[in-house]
């Protein structure tokens, strides 16, 4: 390996060593109380070394959190394919919350972290390939679409965040809390298929008249 090369290797490791440290504290500490100096002191660098490498805290925390809307953009993109949009919401909901328990301390950032309204001004997009939540409001249009549902859920707006809200409720649970020992846990995948049952039986017509 030449002297290039390698240097590019540890650049690249460094980064990557600086981002998991400030994911970690941001999740644990919020964005607000933790400082480049802290992010610093974590991996034992100078605060000048980060700065080679990210400009300020906001930077560090936009491309934390475009890389992992990204991963989840990207996990829902693979059921684009599903032709019945209620199957296809059905499935989406077991993936987001496998994508949350495989990355929790991803989800916590993305969803349980506040962040400054730059951060999330940089983060909009109405492509569904890259916003998840895009994808998930337009399968929840197409539901509605097929006017399977009942007259008071037409909303595809508010269906989107019914089912949004169900799922990261007992994913922020499951997360947050899995070491309660007074919360019976049952199987997450089989939870998860209830909850999506039980929304979507409470918004479709009954398909037998």
């Amino acid at each position: 390996m030449g002297s290039a090369e390698r240097r590019t290797r540890e650049r690249t490791e460094t980064r990557e060593r600086i981002l998991e440290a400030a994911r970690e504290m941001f999740v644990e500490r919020g964005y607000e109380a933790t400082t480049m100096r802290a992010i610093a002191d974590r991996i034992e660098y100078t605060p000048t070394a980060i700065y080679h490498h990210f400009r300020n805290k906001e930077a560090l925390l936009a491309e934390l959190c475009a890389a992992d809307f990204r991963a989840l953009a990207g996990a829902f993109q693979k059921l684009a394919r599903i032709e019945d949009p209620v199957e296809r919401l059905r499935r989406s909901g077991q993936a987001y919350v496998e994508f949350g328990l495989q990355h929790p301390m991803q989800y916590q950032l993305m969803f349980m972290t506040r962040k400054p309204a730059e951060v999330l001004d940089g983060l909009q997009s109405t492509d569904p390939s890259a916003n998840a939540y895009q994808f998930l409001r337009n399968t929840c249009a197409d539901v509605v679409a097929t006017g399977r549902l009942r007259p008071e859920y037409q909303d595809p707006d508010e269906l989107a965040l019914m089912a949004w809200s169900a799922l990261h409720g007992f994913l922020s649970l499951r997360i947050v809390k899995e070491g309660d020992e007074f919360i019976r846990w049952r199987d997450s995948k089989s939870t998860t298929t209830r909850i999506c049952d039980a929304l979507l039986e409470g918004v479709l017509r009954d398909q037998r008249r």
